[in-house]
């Protein structure tokens, strides 16, 4: 029989007592508390008790504090026999579930009980230490479990470059007493140059490493310290996969000779960290941790890297971090560098033509690696390993020239080109281009396609697309399009206000991320839950991937209730995603997409025509008939979908919607003003 969690209340005396009982068999460790101190807590909200068949196994004793945002969590009790069953797990979780409008959980534990692996394994890490009230001055531990909510610099986002993640040996280095004799290389990265480049961060983890410091004076020393850093903080069930995945890569990979699990999840904890945190660098000098580079990066995307590679190549590792093609697409493709040596073997899954063939192909590419332009040359596999596209590229100026994008012959060749040529146009966007040049004069069929239909035009012998990074009037967009096509020698387009809906589209389409804000082209916000947004967009992100043919695709289809709203296309969507089962899913506008479809049909019509664009299942949509009065649903096929750099929460859109004088509803698709589109927009979009 499961262990369920009740709450008590102050007349529920049998529960009561049973909770006392239980606490005055670990009076030695837990304090000596009377019964009216319980039933005080029951009357107040803070008693909850684990019954497991009908007894009382344990319960936690918590206060909720008036003038101080967090949980006090007094005692955690759990009998001994019935130990390891998860039921201290169940009444911390439900804590939280009934106080999630607090920022965290406090709680305070004698340092010489042993018990730091039971707090870690429920979540908490360490947060300070006190000298204890009792005669022996023995230290407690202070321990603290985040709910996630932000906190006063949440909204600060770095200035700096590059933004790295330390384990406890470099930050030793730089805030210890006593440095080691080689720290000289960490504390380079605060040399006076780099203060606008490099950004330090440390993950919980660093908090564990601190509490095990042995000396005292050196502890409160480093923790001090610590406060001058950005603090991260990943989500903890992320963390705790992503370091499973990573100790199976490690006992599986070529490293020899590793220590026992012990002594190498530590080190682990500090790439999980790193990589559900969002970042992309760690620094360190642990020997260990640098054999375990490779590892690191297939597994978890982050670069294990010395000091003195940080002060070196601060440049490339900010092109690394802001470049991640698979982690965009959230599938099992990956994307890696090509190999020196590499090229001979690639050219026989790549279509060639006219005199770009066999060893003429692979000197091309070789050329590439020898330039004096530093080209990024990128190969794509499937999740067999097959290779299915290849392409380099570099900044050129404002433009992104790309000398060679092949695909390779694929069930799904022609949706990958796509969303090759669009990751593109991302990734010109985020380096600043105005233009994307396709200079390879031998594209395969499928690219020629994907580009024609993208906004691409012939150039030079090869293919151009405009990026216009500005959403605002028609005039607006046409000033930096202009600029853009000049570059390019091409004659400038001339926009007007009052655009019809579909000349808006598609100039929108052509030119992305161009938004005409002063165009007859409507806007919606879509609520969405976060189990579908994460399927659909892998927002919030999943450790597994999506189904190859739905990560890579441009298109998708989001299914409702058949009650019209004024939907019409093409229109811009606003993709809000409602709150989800833990506090820290959802009430966020995570991006936009173009709405190109409206279909009204029954379900089963509806499935058939658009399942391979979507995550329901012919039953879901079914129950979105069942529930409307005309038995069938509605399905909205949409593409271009734009993920915004930093998600609005429900606080800011409401201010936002406020500022302006105007209401939105949440409940279902609704119309919204333009204005508040562009606010949301640029909102989603800001650096600072």
């Amino acid at each position: 029989m499961a262990i369920k969690i009740l709450p008590v209340a102050e007349t529920q005396a049998e529960l009561i007592d049973a909770a006392v009982a239980l606490g005055d068999r670990y009076t030695k460790t837990l304090g000596l508390l009377t019964p009216p101190a319980y039933r005080k807590h029951a009357s107040d909200g803070g008693l909850l008790v684990a019954v497991d068949e009908g007894e009382v196994v344990g319960y936690a004793l918590f206060g909720l504090p008036k003038r101080s945002p967090h949980v006090r969590l007094a005692h955690l009790c759990i009998a001994k026999e019935h130990r390891g069953k998860g039921a201290a797990r169940l009444l911390v979780e439900e804590i939280r579930r009934r106080h999630s409008d607090r920022l965290g959980i406090k709680a305070k534990c004698r340092r010489n009980y042993g018990l730091s692996d039971m707090w870690t394994s429920l979540g908490f890490v360490p947060q300070g230490e006190v000298r204890g009230r009792g005669q022996d001055g023995e230290t407690l531990d202070g321990w603290w479990l985040d709910h996630g909510h932000p906190d006063l610099f949440a909204d600060v986002e770095s200035e700096a470059l590059l933004v790295v993640t330390v384990d406890h040996g470099v930050f030793a280095d730089l805030r210890g007493r006593s440095p080691a004799s080689e720290a000289a290389q960490s504390q380079a990265l605060e040399a006076g140059w780099l203060a606008d480049l490099i950004e330090i961060a440390f993950t919980p983890q660093l908090l564990h490493d601190l509490r095990a410091i042995a000396d005292t004076a050196e502890r409160k020393h480093q923790r001090a310290a610590s406060h001058g850093l950005r603090r991260v903080i990943p989500d903890a069930e992320a963390v705790a996969s992503r370091c499973h995945e990573l100790l199976e890569a490690a006992r599986t990979s070529e490293v020899h000779d590793l220590p026992a699990d012990s002594e190498l999840l530590p080190r682990l904890q500090y790439v999980a960290e790193t990589s559900c945190a969002g970042l992309q660098v760690l620094v360190t000098r642990d020997p260990l941790l640098r054999q375990l580079a490779d590892v690191a990066w297939s597994v978890a995307r982050v670069k294990v890297v010395a000091p003195s590679s940080v002060t070196l190549h601060v440049d490339e590792l900010r092109q690394a971090q802001m470049y991640r093609p698979a982690d965009l697409m959230g599938t099992e493709f990956r994307a890696s560098k090509v190999s020196p040596g590499a090229e001979a073997e690639l050219v026989a899954f790549f279509d060639q033509s006219g005199n770009d063939t066999g060893s003429v192909f692979a000197k091309r590419l070789q050329a590439l690696a020898a330039d004096t332009v530093v080209w990024n040359r990128e190969l794509l596999r499937d999740g067999q390993g097959r290779p299915v596209a290849l392409y380099a590229w570099a900044m050129d100026g404002r433009t992104l020239n790309v000398p060679v994008l092949r695909t390779a012959a694929h069930p799904l060749e022609e949706t990958l080109a796509r969303q090759l040529l669009f990751s593109l146009k991302r990734h010109g966007r985020e380096c600043g281009a105005q233009a994307v040049r396709v200079t390879d004069a031998f594209p395969s069929p499928a690219t020629k396609a994907a580009a024609g239909d993208d906004g691409f035009f012939e150039h030079d012998g090869g293919l151009a697309s405009l990026l216009v990074d500005v959403c605002g009037t028609a005039q607006e967009v046409a000033v930096v399009a202009g600029e853009a096509a000049r570059e390019l020698g091409r004659a400038e387009t001339a926009l007007e206000a009052g655009l019809p809906a579909e000349v808006a589209g598609f100039v929108e389409r052509a030119w992305w991320p161009a938004k005409v804000m002063d165009s007859l082209m409507p806007s919606f916000l879509v609520p969405i839950e976060p189990r579908w947004s994460t399927e659909l967009f892998n927002t919030p992100a999943t450790l597994l991937p999506r189904p190859d043919e739905l990560g890579i695709s441009r298109e998708h289809v989001y299914y409702r209730s058949s009650g019209r709203r004024g939907e019409s296309v093409p229109a811009r969507l606003l993709w809000y995603v409602s709150r989800g089962s833990s506090y820290e899913e959802g009430q966020m506008v995570i991006g936009c997409s173009q709405l190109n479809e409206v279909v009204i049909d029954a379900p089963d019509a509806l499935h058939s025509k658009f399942e391979h664009l979507g995550v329901y299942g012919r039953e879901q949509v079914r129950a979105i008939a069942r529930r409307d009065a005309s038995g069938r649903a509605m399905a909205l096929r949409f593409s271009d979908t734009e993920i915004f750099p930093r998600a609005v929460s429900l606080r800011r859109l409401n201010s936002l919607a406020e500022s302006l004088g105007l209401k939105f509803s949440l409940q279902s698709l609704s119309k919204i003003s333009d204005k508040l589109f562009q606010a949301v927009y640029e909102e989603g979009h800001r650096r600072t």
